[in-house]
């Protein structure tokens, strides 16, 4: 990717305006005011998509009528502050797009996508390019209506096809959403809100919506409706923060700009408003910015709506890539790269460095940071930038396809790619726009079938498209509820014998065989129970890495606490024999340690070696039901779970053999026989296992290893322990040494 850091564009400013009035402005008062420099990142090609981005959450100017703004710090005296992460990640995201249709030899061949991609600092944006992704601005949707352009732009009123017959959005109006909240107002029964929007079309028209609804919804009606400022106004932050606390209303629906809603929460705050019931529309609801613990103690609870998330493959490696350009000065990326390692680039503001400030090098590590830039699971806003790219895409291609002389234009000619039209390409875009976003099923009717969206399927009369079920191990299913709850139970269970043991550690029962194994042990099963949580719940990249490592790691570490104390077992009775006491001598407690340490540390090194090579990941699997999709955790690497498994059970074989040939020690010396028992138990679980999981689809997969990992802990537990806390609790006499060595005492 070239950045450049100028390049000469005609742009169109607006005289003094009402945010309402927009859409009038534009056929009649619209007028050439210039030509200025936008800076912006820039890639040639056959064919130039624009972007418009929010890469900034504000912009300040002097007190005047005119203004723009560009993709640079300051330019005519304005000032774009306030960095916003999201947005360059956005903007990153149809570069990548562009970047992976042009290694497609299958799509566009033989034409080059090439972009033009500009921060709007969050005011009005304009440019003239054959099509433009925008972000989810209405507002400026509907200043760059008149060009084709791909939004996830929600005002209803771009949905007027006369008006704006070039606007194509990849998610619902708002009409749907307005309609939502007040189903939840219903549901709730919350029949008195306050309603916030901003002073632009998406807000103006938000309002429209609920107070033509919400009364003939029967929902309730609005105790207010105040307006955002649109610039910087502590005074009337503060007016509409009194508002809100005077009313009796204490459910808060807000229809804003995330840097309104921003500082609005900043005076929220400042006047400790709390005990507000919150509703955000879907420009706010995700915007990490407001999830700390400076807002959550305001904001918690707060009810949504979410944009629909996608997945990207790809997409997270492409971003690692991202870096300053040290020679040109690319403002996004070295913005970027200051706003996420506190530092500055050279030369650095006049105090930064005598004030403690670190000098930005362009050779700091994107991984050892927790930055949103690459969080690449939970993509919405970036999701709809990529269909949107790729649905301009299609619709290229297919115009390009075209046969001469069967064209779909007049006297049946084909588009020219040297004089391509806007107005080409919505035609083409109008009869794909439905089959690009399909993936699977299908609606028909007698005319026509089309097919659903991926995540959705045809319902029983094929006549809509309803979304498919989602299917993974919950914590809210019988199941889910029952595993959760023996996994909790053993660890219980666990914590009540380790209890047992400290309080009666003095005991001969406890002391013999070295009672710091026992301990280990014990923890040891605890981790076992409770890393069977991890395979509870819906996957996450995190869930899915952790669960089998600390899995393998918890039972090698049991088991090889289970090899080392059968090997006291042999080792104690052979020093009873005459001439045997120096067998303790070469394994004392020293070595018994150093032994489990040194077999735990190959299964944590298989795992590590796992987890670098081919780590687990989340994965929505189709293939098992065409109605419903799977949630569950590919293993990345067959053979590292098969490496790890065969590990565990190499122990426990090798455990299983030593204590089955110390089967015939003398009755006294029965740990043998309880070691024995209880290996018996754990090999025949895992033995079971392996067909149980190979042949178990789906959610069930994750029951059957969460079963095994359960039954086999509870097999130890009981074998290994229950006998002593017989002895400790029910028998006490048995509590003795003479018993315990076989000196004075009668069998039972």
């Amino acid at each position: 990717m070239k950045i450049i850091g100028y390049t000469n564009l005609l742009i169109l400013t607006f005289s003094c305006f009402l945010s309402a009035a927009f859409s009038r402005l534009l056929s009649s008062s619209c007028q050439l005011q210039g030509q200025f420099s936008l800076n912006g990142m820039h890639k040639t090609g056959d064919v130039v998509l624009g972007g418009l981005f929010e890469i900034h959450f504000f912009a300040t100017y002097p007190e005047r009528c005119c203004h723009i703004y560009v993709f640079s710090t300051v330019i005519d005296d304005l000032l774009c502050v306030s960095f916003d992460v999201i947005g360059l990640k956005q903007a990153q995201t149809m570069v990548f797009a562009i970047d992976e249709i042009n290694r497609n030899p299958n799509l566009l061949p033989n034409v080059t996508l090439g972009y033009s991609v500009y921060d709007n600092c969050n005011q009005l944006g304009i440019g003239f390019l054959l099509g433009i992704v925008g972000d989810d601005s209405s507002t400026r949707s509907i200043a760059i209506s008149t060009v084709l352009s791909f939004h996830y732009s929600t005002c209803a009123c771009l949905s007027d096809r006369q008006k704006f017959p070039s606007f194509f959005r990849t998610i619902p109006s708002d009409a749907f959403q307005v309609r939502a909240m007040i189903q939840m107002l219903k549901h709730f029964g919350w029949t008195w809100a306050g309603l916030l929007i901003s002073d632009n079309d998406y807000g103006l028209h938000a309002a429209r919506s609920f107070q033509s609804d919400l009364g003939p919804s029967g929902a309730g009606c609005l105790a207010y409706t105040e307006t955002l400022p649109w610039t910087d106004n502590p005074a009337e932050l503060r007016r509409i923060v009194n508002v809100i606390k005077k009313s009796k209303a204490r459910v808060v629906i807000v229809f804003a700009h995330e840097g309104h809603m921003i500082d609005l929460m900043e005076e929220v705050v400042r006047q400790n408003v709390t005990g507000l019931q919150w509703m955000a529309s879907e420009a706010w609801t995700a915007l990490a910015d407001l999830q700390t613990p400076h807002f959550m103690p305001y904001l918690g609870g707060t009810l949504g709506i979410a944009i629909r998330r996608g997945e990207i493959p790809g997409l997270r490696k492409f971003l690692l890539h991202l870096r300053p350009d040290l020679n040109h000065n690319s403002y996004g990326n070295n913005i970027f790269w200051e706003h996420t390692f506190k530092c500055r680039f050279a030369p650095p503001p006049s105090g930064w460095v005598e004030a403690g400030g670190a000098i930005c090098t362009g050779q700091e590590d994107l991984e050892t940071v927790q930055t949103e830039f690459l969080e690449t699971l939970d993509l919405r806003p970036e999701y709809n930038v990529y269909k949107a790219v790729y649905a301009l895409a299609y619709a290229l291609h297919e115009l390009l396809q075209c046969e001469p002389g069967r064209g779909p234009f007049s006297g049946n000619s084909c588009g020219d790619l040297q004089r391509l039209e806007p107005w080409q390409v919505t035609y083409q875009y109008l009869i794909l726009f439905v089959l690009y976003l399909a993936i699977v099923s299908c609606i028909s009717d007698s005319t026509e079938c089309i097919s659903c969206p991926e995540d959705f399927w045809s319902s029983p009369q094929r006549d809509l498209c309803v979304p498919k079920k989602i299917e993974f191990l919950s914590y809210h299913e019988p199941l889910g509820i029952c595993l959760a709850a023996t996994s909790l139970l053993g660890t219980f269970f666990c914590a009540v014998v380790l209890g047992i043991f400290f309080y009666y550690r003095q005991t001969p029962i406890v002391r013999a065989n070295n009672s710091e194994l026992s301990f280990q042990l014990l923890v040891s099963l605890k981790l076992c129970f409770l890393c069977s949580l991890l395979f509870i719940g819906r996957p996450r990249l995190w869930t899915c890495q952790l669960r089998h490592a600390a899995f393998g790691i918890s039972f090698v570490l049991c088991v090889s606490c289970i090899l080392v104390k059968t090997m006291v077992v042999l080792a104690v009775f052979k020093a009873s024999k005459p001439g045997g006491g120096a067998s303790l001598k070469w394994f004392g407690a020293v070595q018994q340690r150093g032994t489990v340490l040194v077999l735990t540390s190959v299964q944590a090194a298989i795992c590590t070696a796992w987890l670098v090579s081919a780590s687990p990941v989340p994965h929505k699997n189709t293939q098992y039901h065409n109605d419903k999709i799977v949630y569950e955790c590919v293993v990345g690497s067959t053979i590292g779970f098969a490496v790890l498994l065969g590990y565990i059970g190499l122990l426990a074989l090798l455990s299983f053999l030593l204590a089955f040939l110390a089967r015939n020690l003398p009755d006294n010396f029965n740990e043998a026989k309880l070691i024995t028992f209880s290996m018996l138990i754990f090999c025949a679980v895992w033995v079971a296992f392996v067909p149980a999981y190979i042949s178990s689809p789906g959610k069930y997969a994750d029951a059957v290893e969460v079963f095994a990992i359960l039954a086999s802990s509870f097999g130890l537990l009981m074998a290994l322990f229950g006998p002593k806390c017989y002895i400790i609790l029910l028998r006490p006499e048995r509590n003795t040494k003479k018993a315990i060595m076989g000196r004075g005492t009668t069998k039972s």
